[in-house]
């Protein structure tokens, strides 16, 4: 399992002095980046294939407050991937400085056409990037379907 540690920051914590909300994403998506990067799926690649990610949505479960000044660290698995690598899902788990688990994140993504803005396969000579993130028992492969289970659509306000 891949592993990043942390310290929290002064700028990590909100009014009740602890670890704001905003700050779980940012360490989820700084753990998410860092293995990607440490892999060699890095900006420059990225660039040259003019791709990047797109988020659907995160969507977090807190057990436990956490505090400022202690070390923490956020774990990355792969929990869904579509066959064409276009659609993914990653589950970040969030332990204290004793290992005991504060929080957990899940979020799902896409891959996207920074040229044509459209969501695209992952190009084959970056999949098996993906095949390096450890995947837990109840790994998923995701279809179109699996993006849209929570049935929400926006609504306008005219």
């Amino acid at each position: 399992m891949y592993i990043k540690d942390f310290e929290i920051r002064w700028n990590d914590i909100d009014a009740n002095r602890h670890l704001a909300n905003k700050a779980y994403i940012e360490l989820a998506a700084h753990t998410r980046m860092s293995f990607l990067t440490e892999q060699g799926f890095d900006r420059r690649l990225l660039g040259k294939l003019n791709i990047g990610p797109v988020v659907f949505y995160e969507h977090i479960y807190y057990f436990k407050e956490v505090f400022y000044g202690r070390p923490i660290k956020v774990s990355l698995e792969i929990s869904g991937l579509s066959e064409d690598g276009m659609f993914f899902e990653f589950r970040h788990n969030f332990y204290d400085h004793k290992g005991q688990n504060f929080a957990q994140c899940e979020m799902m993504g896409a891959w996207m056409n920074l040229g044509e803005r459209k969501l695209i396969g992952l190009p084959e000579e970056m999949r098996h990037f993906l095949d390096k993130i450890e995947r837990p028992d109840n790994f998923k492969i995701l279809t179109k379907e699996d993006t849209r289970r929570f049935n929400k659509k926006p609504v306008d306000l005219v």
